[in-house]
Parts: structure tokens; sequence; C-alpha cells
């Protein structure tokens, strides 16, 4: 009963946490829009989300090793409260939106973080393909949720009255903060494997690392790309925000649907195929939603590209915690999310360069063509050595 209380704890505070981001990230670009921000700027400001923390992401997962996981995903809730806030005080303008999105994005780091070390903690080998997978699940639920949210607290115009989403918002947050306090952290980890810097050089060690982490970031900058640039296609082409957050929400309910099968569908293909299929069918969609084409083919095209986007995070998560000792998982997280804050800071506002140029349309353009490169460099990767079949 124990675990089941700890279990459903840990998924409620996985959908709040990923609402309350999806509210607010989108909600950000409609604020900018208001605020007459050029479009090469949306980039500045998704890379903001990630700027801290990438510096904080590895001395978070330190943290969680030591001192257990409720602690860290507690100072998530409280930093996502003050994000809120910064984003009601400081919203007006394009400085206060950049001080919103930095707490963002530490609120969310800390409460991932300890999420993802609490999965990999309580979870035996050969579960933990479907773990993530359930996990994923309920992040993508949250992902999924969010959008719509706009609609409810913004109304359905292009774009949408921001103030009162700000407000839904911050106070989810806050029933964050209150999920938080009832997290059981397992034990602090002592011992060899936990101490110091040396595990951290182990785990860079690990054969296949790299690619993995270049596979992980480049997925999730997608995703992110998706979430900020999908609005501002959607007001370049005289699209209903109302319109604009279902399809957002439809790429969260595919990414559901693959993530909730990932277990099944990892033993029938292998890590390695699976992952490969998934980025080239996220690939394809993006492009597809890049192309002047009518509402119901943006439609499938998100569908398509949500159901391979779904599929990189919790297969990268699973094969890094089974490789990875009892002591070092809330480090090894922390390591793959340094690499995908790299990938969130960096590549942003690389495409949006391109986006001065040729718009929303030519990011999501750009997008698709890093994935399908990305599919490739997939194709090396050692994960099917790790595979269960049980």
């Amino acid at each position: 009963m124990k675990l089941d209380r700890r279990v459903w704890v840990l998924l409620v505070h996985a959908v709040l946490t990923q609402v309350v981001t999806f509210v607010l990230r989108p909600a950000t670009s409609y604020r900018a829009l208001e605020l007459d921000v050029p479009a090469s700027w949306l980039g500045v400001l998704s890379g903001s989300f990630a700027l801290v923390p990438l510096v904080l992401a590895l001395p978070a997962g330190h943290i969680v090793d030591r001192l257990g996981e409720r602690r860290v995903m507690v100072a998530g809730g409280v930093l996502m409260c003050a994000a809120g806030a910064a984003f009601l005080a400081l919203g007006g303008s394009v400085l206060g939106l950049v001080v919103g999105n930095v707490l963002l994005g530490t609120a969310h780091l800390c409460s991932v973080i300890g999420q993802q070390a609490l999965v990999a903690n309580m979870t035996s080998s050969a579960r933990l393909d479907a773990a993530f997978g359930y996990y994923t699940f309920a992040a993508s639920l949250g992902q999924a949720v969010g959008p719509l949210l706009i609609v409810v607290f913004g109304g359905a115009a292009a774009i949408p009255d921001t103030t009162p989403i700000f407000w839904g918002a911050t106070a989810l947050a806050v029933a964050l903060l209150v999920c938080s306090f009832g997290i059981t952290s397992g034990a602090p980890s002592t011992g060899p494997a936990a101490e110091g810097s040396t595990g951290v050089r182990g785990l860079l060690r690990l054969p296949g690392l790299l690619p993995a982490l270049c596979t992980s970031c480049v997925v999730l900058a997608a995703v992110d790309l998706s979430v900020v640039y999908l609005p501002a296609l959607g007001a370049e082409r005289h699209i209903a925000s109302g319109v604009v957050g279902a399809l957002l929400g439809l790429r969260a309910v595919a990414s559901m649907v693959s993530r909730f099968f990932l277990g099944s569908t990892t033993r029938l293909l292998g890590r390695r195929k699976l992952l490969v299929l998934s980025i080239t069918a996220a690939a394809v969609g993006l492009a597809v939603t890049a192309a002047p084409v009518p509402v119901w083919a943006l439609a499938v095209a998100v569908l398509l590209a949500g159901l391979g986007l779904g599929v990189g995070q919790p297969l990268t998560m699973s094969w890094l915690a089974e490789s990875t000792p009892p002591g070092l998982r809330g480090r090894a997280m922390s390591l793959r999310l340094t690499g995908n804050r790299a990938g969130q800071v960096v590549l942003p506002g690389a495409v949006g360069l391109v986006a001065s140029g040729v718009g929303a349309a030519g990011v999501l353009l750009a997008t698709a063509i890093g994935l399908a490169g990305t599919a490739v460099l997939a194709r090396g990767l050692p994960f099917d050595g790790a595979d269960r079949t049980g």
C-alpha cells in the first residue's frame, strides 16, 4: 500500500508539473506577440527557460542522491509559484518574461529530476522501459491538458488575454507545491558510488552515452520548438488560438499513446529500431506541419509528430537508469537533463535566426531536418544490448 500511494503521488506530481509548464510556455509566446516582440526573439524566450537549469542540473542531481527526492521537488514547487508571480508582476516587458521563464525552467528542473530519480530508484531493471513509459505518459497527460486550459482561462481569440492564464497557472502551481509535501523519498544515498565526482566521470565513460544525450536533447528541443512556434504559426495563418491549443493537446495525447505502450513495443521491436522509427516519424510530421496545408492535414501531421516525439525521452531514461548503479541515478538523470538543457539553450536560438527570414514555418522545417539527422545518429546507439524480453 505504501508503494501504491508513492506511485500515485508521483504521477499526480508529474501531471501538475507539466500542466503548469505547458500553460505558461505558450502563454509566454502569446504575451510576447501582444508586446509585438519579433518572431526571432521567441527563440530567445524559449532558450531562457533552460539557461539557469543548464548550470544547476548536475548540482541538483547530486542533492537528490544525497538528500532524497522530496526536498528537491518541494523546492521545485516553491519556484513554480514564484514563476507564476513573476509573469503576473513583470510580464509587461520582455525582460520580465525572461525572468519568469528562468524561474519556470528552474522549477521544472527540480521537479522532473526528483521524479525521474524516484522512478529509477523504485523500479526493477526488467520493468524500467514500462515504468518510464508510464511516468512519461503522466507527463504527456499534463502536456495535453495544459494547452487546452489556454482556452478555459484566456478565450478563443487568435491572441488570447494572457493575464487570466497567468492567474490560473499560478493557482495550479500552488496545488503542485502542496502535492510535493506528499512525496516519500528513498533513503539518502551513501557509500563509494555516491561520493564526489568519481561517479560522474564513470557515467561519462558509458558506451554510447554522448550519442544518446545528443538524441535526447534534439528530441526535447523539437518538442520545445513545436510548443513555442505552433502558436506563432497559428497567428501567421490566422488560426484561432483554440485550434492551436487543440493541436498542441493532440500532439501530447499522441505522445501519451506511444508512451503507454512503450514496454510492449520495445519488446517487439527493440530499443534501437523503435527509436529510429519514432524520430523519423516525428521528422516527417513536423515537415508537413511547416507546409501550407489545411487544418485537418495539420492535425494529422501533429498527430504523427506527437507519436514520434513521445518515445525518445523514456527510452533514454530507462537505458541510462539500467546502466547506472544505485547512488548515482540522480546524477545520471541530471547529466541527461544537462544535455537536454544545453540543446534547449542553443537550438532554439539557432533556429530562431531562421524565423527572422521565413517565419515559424521555417523554424519547424529546420527542426524536422535536425530530427532526420538525429534518426541517422540513433542507428549506432548500443541500446539493444540492454533490451529486456520480460
